[in-house]
């Protein structure tokens, strides 16, 4: 099975890189990345990927010659490329509109005109759905309120038009990621908070710390994903995350493993946007097994700081 990854250098691409390196049924693994979040650390280190298996291309999803000519004889895409920020960014329309708009649509266009390609598993958000005091399900419309989150569901208009020509093509609205892997991102709330606990011994809270949101570890999302080339599961939309947690228990989490923690609170009188989603249960078992805690992963995560 040949593999393409569009953003395979970056957070999440560096996750399932790893894994489908060890799957003995994946035979290549092209990482296509611009490399426009200076992802180096993918590149270096002691664990080594299989050089006869993985290949990079330094390309931008725009360049559509560079990326039709990298699908030839693909199988199986995973669409993970965009331009992130946190996940209520309100910054830069322009520049999601590029890239996780009409970048998804040069991915499909490219995949419509490669006859290989049988599977594509897109990485959209959960911040495609807005906010609301309720909890989202999957079926139910989307009502974005960011520029982030709006280029994202334009990005899976674009996807969805796949559905009845791919064997399987699966549309994941995907909460926040985190957890340690050697490509981490520390604009995502969790990672930074246990960055600024760790050295600073001091957090930024915006808001009360009432709000919630949807999460998943690293080690979850990239279950699901190494599942999904050899999945029976059925086309179409899905959310992917492990628990909806208030940004206060997040905290009180990182308190215990650092009792003498200090908090600063911005905008304490403000409530700020509150997002909580159902997740889909075919997407939760595939990674059942992991049975671990927030706690279990917060404790994983300090130990691999240096100091």
């Amino acid at each position: 099975m040949k593999v393409l990854i569009t953003g395979g250098a970056g957070y999440i691409g560096t996750q399932i890189t790893r894994l489908l390196n060890d799957n003995p049924s994946v035979s290549e693994i092209i990482i296509y990345d611009n490399l426009s979040r200076s992802n180096w650390n993918f590149f270096i280190g002691v664990d080594k990927l299989n050089a006869a298996k993985v290949r990079f291309v330094n390309g931008d999803l725009l360049n559509t010659a560079k990326l039709r000519a990298s699908l030839e004889g693909v199988e199986v895409v995973y669409h993970m490329a965009a331009n992130v920020t946190t996940p209520f960014s309100d910054q830069h329309p322009h520049l999601f509109e590029q890239v996780n708009h009409w970048g998804t649509a040069e991915v499909v266009y490219a995949i419509e005109a490669t006859p290989s390609v049988k599977r594509l598993i897109f990485l959209s958000s959960a911040s495609v759905y807005g906010v609301s005091k309720d909890i989202y399900r999957v079926h139910e419309t989307p009502q974005p309120k960011t520029f982030y989150g709006i280029s994202k569901f334009r990005g899976e208009e674009h996807v969805r038009r796949l559905i009845p020509k791919l064997e399987r093509c699966y549309i994941l609205r995907c909460g926040n990621v985190y957890g340690y892997n050697k490509s981490m991102r520390f604009d995502a709330v969790i990672n930074r908070f246990m960055f600024e606990a760790n050295y600073n011994k001091l957090i930024t809270i915006d808001g009360t710390g009432a709000q919630h949101r949807p999460f998943i570890h690293i080690d979850k999302i990239g279950a699901v994903l190494n599942a999904l080339p050899e999945s029976d599961i059925e086309s179409g939309y899905y959310n992917v995350l492990d628990k909806n947690l208030a940004i206060g228990e997040v905290v009180e989490a990182i308190r215990e493993l650092y009792p003498d923690l200090e908090m600063i609170f911005v905008n304490q009188h403000m409530d700020m946007r509150e997002l909580q989603v159902e997740a889909s249960p075919e997407m939760s078992a595939l990674f059942a097994h992991n049975k671990s805690s927030l706690k279990e992963e917060l404790e994983d995560f300090r130990k691999k700081f240096v100091f």
